[in-house]
């Protein structure tokens, strides 16, 4: 019996990264010198991270960013599953920035961000019209991470109105600004999946994130279900809320279901969220 062809999907990096990653054999103490296990690079950024899951999986997908740089290519290459990244090269004194993350035994993670290089409006144009060429006749396109500096805050709600011309479904996982100009957006700009942490959640609707995590990881989810299907209500098909080590919530228009996290040894989280909305996206296509 032979296995069945997944559908195409389109992931959509706007502030790429190389992630370093630095290993401690002991928590991380401010002011000391401690030598490090080990350190690792790879090419990164959200929806890296997505494609790479999916690959993973046996799902085709295109990965499009927004710029480049040699060194962060030649890391998608190197990197298990190897990665062709579609994406214009950044100009002359730009680079792809550095994430580092620090972790230790505990599974304590400690993140330092870049902000990455400023994109003029020319190169936010060729990415956009990169990242459209590359989603016709995908099944879906997940929008995933930061903006870059020198792009506006509504972005990703121009994409979304965009991309629903061409009737691929859309995921969307961001923060801050972006996140708020996408809610904005509804009900003209509607899409199919949003990927909320607790922090983003209460950013949204109000609330307190920490108390979603301690009342799911009691197992009360009620709060952040209605949340959630305010959310829904809004415009967005599917609401997934991720809550750390608690579990996650899905709301559609089917119903609200809690999955409870397995207990396991964490050792680190990054890529988890990621690793969320390509699961979500998996199971669509």
């Amino acid at each position: 019996m032979s296995e069945p062809v997944l559908a195409r999907v389109v992931t959509f990096t706007a502030n790429p990264s190389i992630d370093r990653t630095v290993v401690l054999p002991a928590p991380l103490a401010p002011g000391e010198v401690t030598r490090a296990l080990s350190v690792t690079e790879q090419a990164a950024g959200k929806g890296v991270n997505v494609a790479r899951v999916l690959r993973l999986a046996g799902c085709p997908v295109t990965v499009v960013a927004a710029g480049i740089d040699d060194a962060f290519q030649r890391l998608a290459e190197e990197t298990r599953p190897s990665l062709e990244v579609e994406g214009q090269r950044l100009g002359s004194g730009q680079r792809v920035r550095i994430n580092t993350t620090i972790t230790d035994p505990s599974g304590v993670t400690t993140k330092i961000n870049e902000a990455g290089p400023t994109l003029t409006r020319e190169q936010l144009d060729v990415a956009s019209d990169l990242l459209l060429a590359s989603a016709r006749g995908a099944a879906w396109v997940a929008l995933s991470g930061s903006l870059p500096p020198g792009a506006p805050d509504d972005w990703y709600a121009q994409l979304i109105t965009r991309l629903a011309r061409l009737g691929a479904r859309v995921a969307v996982d961001t923060s801050e600004a972006a996140l708020d100009a996408v809610l904005a957006g509804l009900p003209g700009g509607r899409f199919d999946l949003i990927k909320p942490n607790s922090d983003e959640l209460a950013q949204l609707v109000g609330g307190d994130a920490a108390a979603f995590e301690e009342a799911a990881a009691a197992g009360e989810v009620g709060d952040i279900v209605a949340a959630a299907r305010d959310l829904h209500l809004r415009g967005i098909a599917n609401v997934l809320v991720t809550l750390g080590g608690a579990g996650a919530v899905l709301v559609t228009a089917d119903g609200a279901w809690f999955g409870r996290a397995p207990r396991t040894q964490v050792r680190s989280t990054v890529g988890a969220g990621d690793s969320a909305v390509a699961g979500f996206v998996l199971a669509q296509v």
